[in-house]
Order: C-alpha cells, then structure tokens, then sequence
C-alpha cells in the first residue's frame, strides 16, 4: 500500500531530463514553435461550435463573460504548468508533476486521465474533420460516398449504412505519420496550419464589428430561467449558474495549452521557453476567443443559435446578417477544418509523450518509450496510437461529449495546481525557469475556478468521469502496479546516454 503512494525522486526526473543520445527525444523546439504548438492545440472547432453551443443553451450574450471565467482558470492552471514545466523539463505533463508531488497512484490516474483528453479527443475530431472534408469537396461537385464517410453504426435519412470513416482515418494516418518523421517538421507544418486558421478568426472579428447589433447585447446577463434542449436535455440558462455552465463548455475550447508541457523533453531551452510556450499560447488565445465571442453574440440572436444547429451557426450568421460576405462563411469552414488537423496533431504528440513517461516508469509497456534510431521519436507508440484512433475515428460514431473532455482536462489542472503548491512546501530549495507569483493564492484559486467549472457541468458528467477512473484502476492493479519501477533502483542507462552537466 505505501508503494500506492510512493513520489518519484526528483533526481532520476532531472537525470532523465539530460539525457542525450539515440534512445532520448530530440531537443529541436524553440519559444515560437512552443507558443505556435499551443495554439494549434488551442484553436480548433470548439472555437466555432462550443461558443454557438454556450450562446444557445446556456449565456446568451453573456458568453463573453462565460469565456473570461474559463480563461482565468486557464492562467491559474498555466502558470502552475509554467512552473513545474521550467523546474522538471521532462515528457509527461500533470502526469510527471503528479508523481513527483502526490505519488504512483495519483500519476496513474492523470495518465490515464489524459487519454480521455488527447487520445480519445483526437479520434473524435479526426470524425468531425471527415465532415468538414466534405464539405470542401462539395465546392467542387465532389464526395465520398456516405458509406465510406460514417461509422457502421449510423445511416441516412434513405437508410444507407455506414462501413467505415475513411477520412478519419486518412487524417490521422497523414498525421501520425509527420510525427513519426520528426517533431521539429511537425511543429513547421502545425505553424503554417496556425497562421491561416488565426487569419481567418481576426478576419471574422473585423469584418464581424461593424455588423454588431447593440439589443443583441442587451441585456448582457440574462434573467436565470432554464432552456430545455430540442434533444429534452434542461440546462440553467441565464445568471450565474448558466455563466458557470457556459464556461464549463467553452473550456473545451481552451484544452491543448496543456500539450505544451508534454513538449518539455523536445524543448531546446526548457527553463526559459515553456512558459513562454505556455503562457504565450494561452494570452493569445484567451485575447481572440473574447473579441470572437463578442462579435458572434453580437451579430446574431440567440434564437438565430437555437434555430440554426451548432455547427452551421457562424456561417449561418454570416449568411443572415453580414450581407455581402458570403466568402468568409467558406473561409470559416477551411478555418474549421485547418483547426481540427492541427488539434488532432497536437492531441496525437501529447499521447504519445504521456505514454512515453509512463512506460518509462514501468507503468505501461515498454513498447511505447521505444525510440527510432533516426528519427528520435517514440515511433511505435505514434503507430500503436493510430491503431487505436483509427479503430475508434473509422468504425464508432463521434459521440463523445465535448463536455466529458473538458471535465478529464479541468480534474487535471485542479492536481497540477495543487502539486504546485505541494513542491513550494516541500522543497522550496528547487531552481525554478519561471515561478508562480503569490503562489498560495494562485494555486487555491486555479482549485476553486476549475472546481466551479467542473460543478457547473452537471452530476451526468461526474458519473461518466468516475466510470472511466474507475476503469483505469482495474488496468493499474492488474498491470501497472506489479510492473512500476518506483520501488527499484534507476535502471543503467542505454549506451549512448549520456548525462549532461
């Protein structure tokens, strides 16, 4: 039982951190291909889609407001990434963190806990792109036939059936694939993705301005009453509670900051660039989610939302309201689609460095901390990954809920903040890159607002999310636990290791 909670020495995580050689990650990334990789992380279709979702079901105008609360638990979060990111640079993210401040059996339930977040996400938006691929090719009197394009478990308004989503898995094949060959080509790839889907929101905030309508404001915060969803679903609608709720569903939005710090063992200057990489990301996107949230709440009614579905909304009201336009409701699409690749490659890198971390413990197979020669990425695992996606992406329907990924994430960030706190205590004596200011504080907000978030999601989602741990405990008694290397002394180091001063 003491081995349950058993906290990794801190010295075999820094000695892990040097490592240089054929069998460790390769230091290629720098601040700009950090902050690049957040908002790729950042900026996907949750933008577009859970914005409309928050405007219609639950805020109104008062989404805006929904998405300040999700960003400021975001920066308490941050900044306690920042700090344990710059303090122990290695691959693994809240899951390391946890081990080194809470012990064995709390950092399995991050890792397993991050699944939820990047593998099972990327699989899902990997379906979500095989639509919006569609979408595009109509433009040119093209598409893939509706059997090759779903899962076998849904049909058409006609009754034909799904076989397979090759889309999806076409995506997350291209993708994998670029990971595989390096993450510095990864990282120039997902910067290009970034730069067109970032021009395509600011285009939306300018032209969107001038077609704000005041009354669509008014009045900010709605009455707190309830609104029933056309699916029978009841939501708090309006006053505190549906702000809450709201920014417990735009957070959804927020999730990929966090990918950052699984980066930190491919980092060329760790100390100083994850919290630029963190931080910086996070500022950015934090800045335009407020003035896009403005603009749409403002152009549109929220019965124009209610009316229109969530995902045709924002074209919906382009369409609708700013006359003249038309081409930027295609360039949102693009915008969509630009922003699920780079999500999916974000999502699939953090994967597989949790994985890498923990099989380096013990805790998961040694196949998935297993290096290529050449390239000095953990190629088997990107392989194992896509198996795994592609299976779930190709042959099961995209309904995991936005909702249970944002609760895995938020239960993650509330950890981290606290094992931040617990470091300052235990060994205030560490060099720390970047430190939290008015730690204590931070820390104990970044607790209350996620908590806040996670109370706003609703009891189903807890149930859900207690399901899935609950799963991942029967996996670490059966495997972890009697494989973990807590308990063994470091193992020697490959040849061609070699630790640097």
């Amino acid at each position: 039982m003491a081995n349950l909670f058993a906290k990794k020495p801190l010295a075999r995580l820094m000695a892990e951190a040097q490592q240089v050689g054929e069998h460790s990650l390769k230091r290629s990334l720098g601040p700009i291909n950090l902050v690049a990789l957040g908002i790729g992380g950042i900026i996907g279709a949750g933008l577009f889609v859970r914005t409309a979702a928050a405007i219609a079901d639950r805020a109104g105008p008062s989404v805006v407001i929904a998405f300040i609360v999700a960003g400021i638990g975001c920066a308490f979060a941050g900044l306690c990434y920042a700090e344990f990111a710059s303090m122990i640079p290695v691959a693994g993210s809240a899951y390391t963190y946890s081990y080194a401040t809470m012990g064995e059996l709390v950092a399995w339930i991050i890792g397993w806990d991050l699944i939820l977040e990047y593998a099972v996400a990327a699989s899902t938006v990997a379906v979500a792109w095989s639509e919006y691929a569609n979408r595009v090719l109509d433009w040119f009197g093209l598409r893939i036939p509706y059997q090759w394009s779903h899962s076998p478990f849904e049909h058409d308004q006609i009754g034909v059936h799904g076989i397979m989503n090759l889309p999806a898995l076409f995506i997350l094949f291209v993708l994998t694939a670029l990971l595989i060959r390096g993450t510095k080509e990864s990282a120039l790839v997902n910067g290009v993705i970034v730069l067109v889907k970032v021009s395509i929101v600011l285009l939306f905030i300018g032209i969107g301005w001038q077609f704000i309508n005041p009354a669509n404001h008014t009045p900010l915060i709605p009455a707190p009453t309830t609104y029933v969803t056309p699916q029978g679903i009841t939501h708090a609608y309006g006053g505190i509670l549906g702000i809450l709720g709201a920014a417990g569903v735009v957070f959804f939005a927020y999730i990929g900051f966090d990918a950052v710090s699984t980066a930190a063992q491919e980092a060329r200057n760790p100390k100083r660039d994850m919290p630029i990489g963190i931080l910086g990301s996070l500022g950015v996107c934090t800045i335009l989610y407020v003035l896009f949230s403005w603009v749409l709440s403002g152009v549109a009614t929220v019965q124009d939302f209610r009316a229109a579905g969530r995902e045709a909304s924002v074209a919906f009201a382009i369409t609708k309201y700013m006359s003249g336009y038309e081409w930027l409701s295609r360039s949102v699409t693009v915008a969509i689609l630009a922003g699920f690749s780079s999500v999916i490659l974000v999502m699939l890198l953090g994967q597989s460095r949790v994985f890498f971390s923990m099989s380096r413990d013990g805790l998961v197979p040694k196949i998935f901390s297993e290096v290529h020669p050449r390239f000095r990425t953990p190629y088997k695992s990107n392989m194992l990954f896509f198996l795994f996606t592609g299976l779930f992406a190709a042959f099961v329907p995209a309904d995991v809920s936005g909702e249970m990924t944002s609760i895995g994430t938020l239960f993650a960030f509330i950890l981290v903040c606290a094992g931040v706190w617990i470091m300052r205590r235990r060994s205030p004596e560490l060099e720390r890159g970047f430190r939290v200011p008015a730690a204590p504080l931070v820390a104990t907000l970044g607790i209350i607002v996620c908590g806040a978030m996670i109370y706003g999601l609703g009891w189903t989602n807890w149930l859900r999310l207690i399901v899935w741990l609950a799963i991942g405990l029967v996996f670490y008694f059966s495997y972890g636990k009697n494989h973990s290397r807590i308990s063994e002394p470091p193992p020697e180091m490959p040849e061609g290791i070699k630790l640097t001063t």
